[in-house]
């Protein structure tokens, strides 16, 4: 079982960077500046996923001394706030967008 979960976390790794990668390139060939932004709330939610990814999989990998632990609360923490303000842009962007 653990096994498992190590391959999906590295699987959701992999999928997590392919796409803010291609997210990364298709906001900087857009010239509108409101797809342009949601585009990046985007990739800034899919960063924070692979950073909480990348944090879970260090749990799972490592055993506990207590650099690897600061360490992985550390991504974990930043994750998760790369997962809120990409919300938080997101939503902006969006009624931005609803306005025009």
């Amino acid at each position: 079982m653990i096994m498992f979960i190590k391959y999906l976390l590295f699987a959701l790794l992999v999928i997590f960077m392919v796409c803010a990668a291609a997210y990364s390139i298709s906001s900087r060939r857009t010239a509108d500046p409101l797809i342009q932004g949601t585009r990046r709330s985007i990739m800034n939610m899919l960063l924070g996923g692979m950073l909480v990814t990348l944090s879970l999989m260090s749990m799972f990998i490592f055993r506990g001394s207590t650099l690897n632990v600061v360490i992985e609360a550390a991504f974990l923490l930043l994750g998760l706030f790369n997962i809120f303000s990409g919300l938080r842009s997101f939503s902006y962007y969006s009624r931005m967008r609803s306005r025009s």
